[in-house]
């Protein structure tokens, strides 16, 4: 009778779950769809509204000259950043900043993630000796700081707008091959990859065939990860006077003639350039997070199938 009862007991625990909890893990998910939604929507529209406004308003309102009549005027409705230490309009030089500082992050993402996916495609797909050496060298990349590392590099060739996109490309490309070789030592024990092997592939073969194709998505993403950490590189490069020439206005440029101004007074110079940084960095993120969220989990799942 003993027996009975708990054989009773747990079928009803087990009703009870297979009638309520499915529905309500399912309930779960639905509810966390929109709020997936709105995030990939604001982080589209808030990165699409400061790139259009990147390109528009320094096309429309051009470089202006220094005015000496009109240095660190606070923020008013002719101006509504204020004037920078030159006497120029802060929007729009904030904005020009914002574009160069752009397109020097967009340049270094795509030669770092090109790097470093041939780097850890090779090192996970060849193995053996390869791998051991490709991965020592990594090693020895992460063990020196990356800011030391970008102004060893840029000092050799101080105002070169090449040496910046390159030192920041050359000391970030490691953490892409790490995730590439890891994502290729996962793919290689697929089923259609046995396959191949079983066919007479040679490793090359399936290197290109097969293994380069399915890492698109993860160093695709990447790439996007990699947009405002070399954002702010670039900008920290500049701030240190190191990174691109002073007649550039990039946010870094701006944010180093803005110390000695927060001093006098002047905190707009300084405040609206780092809106503008952190609001691009935050749209970045969240189109990151919400790619990484739908996109490669999917992935995994269909290749898991």
């Amino acid at each position: 009778m003993a027996h009975r009862k708990r054989l009773r007991g747990f079928l009803k625990t087990s009703n009870e779950f297979t009638s309520v909890g499915p529905w309500r893990f399912a309930g779960r998910r639905r509810a966390g769809v929109p709020r997936t939604r709105a995030r990939l929507w604001v982080s589209i529209g808030g990165l699409a509204v400061l790139v259009l406004a990147a390109i528009a308003v320094p096309a429309l309102f051009g470089s202006e000259s220094v005015r000496y009549d009109s240095i660190r005027l606070a923020p008013s409705p002719a101006h509504p950043f204020g004037t920078d230490s030159g006497g120029r309009d802060l929007f729009v030089q904030s904005l020009a900043g914002l574009r160069i500082s752009l397109l020097v992050a967009g340049f270094s993402a795509v030669v770092s993630t090109v790097l470093g996916s041939l780097v850890g495609a090779v090192a996970g797909g060849v193995g053996g000796w390869p791998d051991r050496l490709l991965m020592r060298l990594v090693d020895t990349i992460n063990s020196v700081p990356h800011l030391l590392l970008g102004i060893v590099i840029v000092a050799l060739y101080r105002g070169s707008l090449v040496a910046v996109i390159l030192s920041i490309a050359l000391t970030h490309w490691t953490t892409v091959a790490r995730i590439v070789r890891s994502e290729v030592l996962s793919l290689r024990h697929r089923p259609y990859i046995d396959a191949a092997i079983a066919g007479g592939s040679s490793r090359w073969r399936i290197l290109l065939r097969h293994l380069l194709p399915a890492i698109v998505p993860q160093a695709a993403l990447s790439a996007v990860l990699l947009v405002p950490h070399a954002v702010w590189h670039e900008t920290a490069l500049s701030f240190l006077g190191l990174g691109l020439p002073p007649h550039l206005a990039s946010i870094g440029n701006i944010l180093g003639d803005g110390r000695e101004a927060v001093l006098l007074g002047a905190w707009w110079i300084v405040l609206f350039p780092s809106v503008l940084l952190v609001a691009t960095t935050l749209a970045v993120s969240g189109l990151a997070a919400t790619w990484r969220d739908r996109v490669v989990p999917r992935r995994r799942s269909e290749l898991a199938l």
